[in-house]
Order: structure tokens, then sequence, then C-alpha cells
């Protein structure tokens, strides 16, 4: 009995010389960015040194920060805790959770209290910014600096810039009647170490005067 398989009677592909696989195509095609004509390749703007088409828009945006006014170019995504942090080189803003949730960045704008890393920069021309660089007057700590050292309010001393900033502006808003007050307009700030009850005391002892 004959083993030999019968010729297929299908004629070899009379097709172009040059075929793509699926695979390579969408891999060649992303590398290029996208852009395919009649099977081959067109080179992307980075590709032809239009290096401007990259660029995400920038803005300029002048801001006082502690009484020092700064005028600076940034990406316009930007935000003012790394203004502060990156261009201005004011560390003393921390960044936590970098979405508003933990309070350690937070900075007075225009007196009001908010979370710094959640501001544009950009949108804050003309403001005045105020850290906790720029609360003590020369040697003279400021009254609720004091009051956190007095009462010990701190242990890792991470979330303390944005707690004694977020202070100041719960007693200018005069949210200090009581201690369950304070509690709860400081509620957007954490202490991982917690250390609320003696927060609570400094903020109390600074808005009293004592």
């Amino acid at each position: 009995m004959s083993t030999e398989l019968p010729e297929s009677p299908v004629s070899p592909s009379t097709g172009p010389p040059f075929t793509t696989s699926r695979r390579t195509f969408i891999a060649t095609t992303t590398l290029a960015g996208g852009a395919v004509v009649a099977g081959g390749l067109l080179a992307g703007p980075d590709a032809l040194g239009d290096e401007s088409a990259a660029q995400p828009p920038h803005g300029r945006v002048s801001v006082t920060v502690n009484g020092v006014r700064h005028t600076v170019t940034v990406d316009n995504r930007t935000s003012l805790l790394d203004l502060l942090r990156e261009h201005l080189d004011l560390t003393g803003s921390k960044k936590g959770c970098n979405a508003g949730a933990c309070g350690a960045c937070t900075v007075l704008v225009d007196g009001r209290r908010v979370n710094s890393c959640l501001t544009l920069a950009v949108r804050l021309d003309g403001a005045q910014v105020t850290t906790i660089e720029g609360l003590a007057d020369g040697e003279d700590l400021h009254a609720l600096q004091q009051a956190f050292i007095d009462q010990d309010a701190f242990q890792c001393g991470f979330c303390t810039p944005g707690q004694i900033m977020s202070g100041v502006g719960c007693i200018k808003e005069g949210h200090t009647g009581s201690a369950d007050e304070i509690r709860e307009w400081m509620s957007g700030n954490i202490c991982r170490c917690g250390c609320y009850t003696r927060i609570v005391r400094a903020v109390d002892h600074a808005a009293r005067g004592k």
C-alpha cells in the first residue's frame, strides 16, 4: 500500500512578496505613533525633530509666597505643592497622599487654608500664599508653633506643618469655641501618630493666647 499523500490541489500564494502579520503590524504601528500609509510607516513628530509638538502646555504665574514675589513658568498641570517644593525649594509643606485626604500639604492662600496638592499653580496668579516657613517672625515663633512645642503635639513631625497651617486657618475662621469644634474643623488633617488630643489642646491654647 502506498503511503504517499496526494498533492494539494491548492496552488501556492501569488500575493505580494512582503506580508505583515497582525502582531508585527500592531507593534510597529505603536512604535511609529500610529501613522501607517500603504503598508509603510510615517515617522511621528519627535522623529522629525518637532519637539514642540510633544511638549505639554505651559503657563506663566506670579505669586507671592511668604511675602516674596515669584514669577515662574510651569507646566499647566503643576500643583501648588510641586511649585513650592520643586520650583521654590520650600519643602516644609509635605506630600503625603497627594490626593487631598491627609492634609499634610495644607497652606494658606489669601488667608484661607487649601490642600496645595489639589490646587493648580496656574490658577493662583496674583495670590498671596503662606507656608509653614512664613509663619515665624524672624526668631520669634508663631503662637501656634510655640503651642505645639509646649503641648508636645507631635511625634514623627511629618504631618506637623500641615497641622499647624490648618490650625492657623481654623483660628482665623473662628472655629475654636470648644474642643469638639476644633476637632471638627481640623478633621481633614490626619496624624498617623495619634496626637489628636494634644493638637486640639495646642490650637485651643494658641486661640486663647495662653
